[in-house]
């Protein structure tokens, strides 16, 4: 069988100007244009979290009759581990692979346009890795002691507009 991409996202705070009909729309538009045919691709509109990005691509793979062994899952470079983890949890029997672009650091503040924000999503995704797995989201995944201090200085520094309110912790676990 021949290859097929899903495409997956409403906006979020970070697309909703660049991406104003929606992230799956957009990405759907962009391949077309590099001449992937329209029968590889498959579109899911209406996700606004990991979890409906895997829920909601394994639907609507399972209404076109799709038979799904394995999965490349590809999201920003931050995204990576909680992509996997929560696809390992609530998409079982099939093999993933996680990817993004490489790049660095400083590419990825350009990229965005705005250091703190990034700092501050990359604070939220490590509060995400230490608190789904609890809540059934994801599968559990190992965070050195290093990085869990380094999360915890980044939020007495301020970086916490993207972590979870009313979470059981904003600092780590």
């Amino acid at each position: 069988m021949m290859p097929l991409i899903v495409f997956t996202g409403a906006t979020s705070p970070t697309t909703r100007e660049r991406m104003p009909r929606g992230e799956a729309v957009h990405y759907r538009e962009r391949a077309l244009e590099l001449g992937v045919p329209s029968s590889a691709v498959l579109i899911e509109p209406e996700t606004r979290n990991t979890g409906e990005n895997i829920r909601f691509s394994k639907a609507l793979l399972e209404e076109a009759g799709v038979d799904i062994s394995s999965v490349l899952l590809v999201s920003k470079p931050y995204k990576e581990r909680r992509a996997y983890a929560t696809a390992c949890k609530l998409w079982r029997g099939v093999d993933f692979v996680s990817a993004s672009t490489p790049m660095t650091f400083d590419d990825y503040v350009v990229s965005i346009g705005n250091a703190v924000l990034v700092v501050d999503m990359l604070v939220g995704a490590l509060q995400r890795l230490q608190l789904y797995p609890s809540q059934g989201f994801m599968t559990r995944q190992f965070v050195p002691d290093a990085v869990t201090e380094a999360y915890a200085r980044l939020c007495r520094a301020g970086f916490t507009s993207r972590l979870l309110a009313g979470g059981p912790s904003r600092e780590p676990h």
